[in-house]
């Protein structure tokens, strides 16, 4: 989730979120996000009363392994929805931010970006990021992937005000979420969706006052790399379960074999003996098998 503003500006004053431009009903939204996440969190808005008018996303760019150029998740999404959409070179450029003024909007809303908002926008309108960690912990842009490689039992979502600190800006509203032992991202990022919208909206209706984060308890969640994928066997067991859990299914972990190659892990568990056990497996071009099916025709990878 990478949700970096451009250095530039200090603290931003803390206080109340104006009220809405319309005295009845719901004011217009300008919705900024970029990743499945994302896209997540606009499906479940815009089937309620804070639906976006307009939303701003990343150009088309190479994606997967055929490294073919596609629209972002948040582009298909928003195009699905029948929102408006736009996908400038920068965010920040004269015609865009003229785009979103046009609009008129209550607030701007920032979720998994991935690009960097700088001065005059990051201050034209007020921006919410939607942020899902518990922050101070968590900044940054793999917060639910490091909350779950880190062997967090809980994590959350914090609804900030956007300021030039990485994930610093005060915060409205939070909400904890269990991380369960059988989550993996797929099942625990779906249940941060809902958190979410719910918590968003709550902040929209009740306007209430940001508070400054607090100055302990600061860490950061690194942009993810393909290191991270590769599991090391030398490590205790429970820490590659997690890696696998926290990557599936988006990024994938995997183990690396002789020759160059990798062998995909996508369900992990504790063995009998206490050590590291794969349970689902994909080879290189193949489909998702059984380990023990994986093993009729390979050695053992551990």
């Amino acid at each position: 989730m990478d949700d970096d503003v451009a250095p530039g500006r200090g603290s931003e004053p803390l206080g109340e979120l104006p009220p809405r431009n319309e005295p009845h009903g719901r004011g217009s939204l300008v919705y900024l996000g970029t990743s499945a996440f994302a896209a997540g969190v606009l499906g479940r808005l815009a089937e309620g009363p804070y639906r976006p008018a307009l939303v701003v996303t990343r150009p088309d760019a190479k994606q997967g392994r055929g490294r073919k150029v596609g629209p972002p998740p948040v582009a298909v999404a928003a195009r699905e929805l029948g929102i408006e959409v736009d996908q400038p070179a920068t965010v920040n450029d004269d015609d865009t931010r003229a785009r979103i003024a046009a609009v008129q909007p209550d607030a701007v809303i920032l979720c998994a970006f991935g690009a960097l908002v700088k001065e005059p926008l990051l201050t034209d309108h007020d921006i919410l990021n939607v942020h899902p960690s518990l922050l101070p912990r968590w900044r940054g842009a793999a917060p639910v992937e490091r909350a779950m490689m880190a062997g967090d039992t809980q994590t959350g979502v914090s609804i900030m005000r956007l300021v030039a600190e990485l994930d610093a800006g005060p915060v409205y509203a939070q909400r904890a979420e269990p991380i369960l032992p059988s989550d993996d991202y797929a099942a625990l990022a779906q249940r941060l969706q809902d958190v979410s919208v719910a918590l968003l909206s709550d902040v929209l209706e009740r306007r209430p006052t940001a508070e400054p984060q607090p100055e302990d308890g600061i860490t950061y969640a690194d942009k993810l790399t393909t290191a991270d994928r590769t599991l090391d066997l030398t490590r205790p067991p429970e820490e590659n379960v997690r890696i696998v859990r926290a990557l599936h299914p988006h990024i994938g972990a995997r183990i690396a074999l002789p020759g160059d190659q990798y062998l995909g892990v996508l369900e992990a568990t504790i063995g009998l003996d206490g050590g590291f056990e794969p349970v689902t497996v994909q080879p290189a071009g193949g489909r998702p098998m059984a380990y023990a099916d994986y093993l009729r025709g390979h050695p053992p990878v551990l």
